[in-house]
């Protein structure tokens, strides 16, 4: 929660940061004013400015909170607390006889043990002790052990650090939170500060390494580019067929209204049946091989592009139909020059989402036996807990994504020119 409260202070900071800087540069004319709310999409664009700050933002509290290198420490959220601390806790016997004793903890970071120190008993039937801890570890204190009265002879903790404390109870002192179990064991658990346990997120330059080794070792005797091919072979190959069938398909839903009422039902009932719901029957149906694979994506875009096509016939504007027909038009030359020309925009929209989600959907598939591909590259990592590798393939599939659609839009403008135009 605190890092997407910092991201939102971040956001609204650089936000106004920016439009100070450039208040006296920015046109101020008709033109300059057009929003989408007056029905010109092409007044709003990306401003790169924020895109930027946006990404650096991300970076830099990933790095902040993993303690990254690459950050300067004034920069790093509190980290965990690592090195000595110590707190005394008071035994009372069962006649009332209380006798205080002082434990040294030694918290260590996870990659560097260390053991216990040894302490001096000191005097009383108390005696001191000292106990060592991981870094982001918590661990039972059976500190009664070298007591010459200890729990068995009827001897409890009833204090720490002069704060009463009973099971159940918690005492924080100024290294760590001390808490006491129900059978009157004392639990230490140091303070973790702010920033992620490695194995739950690295530090960037870590993932970074990773990426590296992987780029020149492989993974699993397979390069990452033989990992990132066949994920894109699939991802391709399901686009296409789905984009094959369902085009035709959408163009017969919005042209006839007899095929509109027969496959209307289908297409709307499969639509929001997620591709993942359909693994079983898949593994059932085509097997765990490559063809199940393909299967499963071409029916994520399958319906996708079914709509997309039906949206762009239904769409064209009637006027130029009707015009098309007044000039003489055949029903071929009205669907060459008018629907399938006005149908493109809702098609080439409905082919990024598709694509979207056939390659977000390409980790689910090669979950059925895959021996390549990016998401069996992510799932075998996270069985083993290797948290870089889950990132490093979430990032990449991530850039992959961005780039297809980038590469989808620039076809689309190059394709489509006159979208956006009557």
């Amino acid at each position: 929660m605190i890092p997407i409260l910092i991201y939102v202070a971040i956001f609204i900071a650089a936000f106004f940061a920016v439009k100070l800087v450039t208040a006296g540069t920015q046109r101020h004319d008709f033109t300059s004013l057009k929003t989408v709310t007056f029905g010109d999409e092409s007044a709003v664009v990306s401003d790169r400015k924020a895109s930027i700050i946006s990404i650096v933002a991300i970076f830099a509290l990933w790095g902040a909170f993993t303690g990254s290198a690459l950050l300067p420490g004034f920069l790093h959220a509190p980290g965990p607390f690592v090195g000595e601390g110590t707190f005394t806790y008071t035994v009372e016997t069962s006649d009332g006889e209380r006798d205080d004793a002082t434990v040294t903890v030694v918290v260590h970071p996870a990659d560097a043990p260390a053991d216990a120190p040894e302490v001096a008993p000191g005097d009383g039937f108390a005696k001191d002790d000292s106990v060592a801890i991981a870094a982001y570890r918590s661990q039972l204190a059976r500190l009664d052990k070298n007591d010459e009265i200890g729990r068995g002879e009827g001897a409890r903790i009833v204090a720490v650090n002069g704060e009463s404390i009973e099971p159940g109870g918690v005492v924080q002192t100024d290294f760590a939170r001390v808490a006491m179990s129900q059978r009157g064991t004392l639990n230490i658990e140091p303070d973790k500060g702010w920033q992620m346990e490695p194995i739950w997120l690295p530090a960037p330059e870590n993932v970074g390494s990773r990426l590296a080794e992987i780029i020149t070792d492989g993974f699993r005797n397979y390069t990452l580019w033989e990992h990132l091919g066949f994920s894109l072979f699939r991802v391709i190959a399901g686009f296409v067929l789905g984009s094959l069938v369902g085009i035709p398909l959408g163009y017969a839903m919005g042209l006839s209204n007899w095929f509109r009422g027969w496959f209307d039902p289908i297409v709307e009932f499969m639509r929001p049946v997620p591709p993942l719901a359909l693994i079983p029957l898949v593994i059932i149906w085509a097997g765990i091989g490559e063809g199940g694979k393909i299967i499963l994506l071409f029916l994520a875009a399958l319906w996708i592009m079914a709509i997309a096509a039906r949206s762009g016939v239904s769409g064209v504007n009637i006027s130029k139909v009707h015009a098309a027909y007044s000039l003489g038009a055949s029903k071929w030359q009205l669907m060459r020059h008018v629907i399938i020309p006005n149908s493109l925009p809702e098609i080439f929209t409905g082919a990024r989402v598709a694509m979207g989600v056939c390659w977000g959907t390409v980790v689910a598939a090669e979950l059925v036996a895959a021996e390549k591909g990016a998401g069996m590259m992510i799932m075998v990592a996270s069985r083993f807990q290797n948290t870089d590798i889950v990132i490093m393939g979430i990032i990449l599939i991530g850039v992959i994504g961005f780039g297809i659609d980038i590469l989808m839009r620039w076809a689309e403008r190059v394709l489509v020119p006159w979208k956006g135009r009557s």
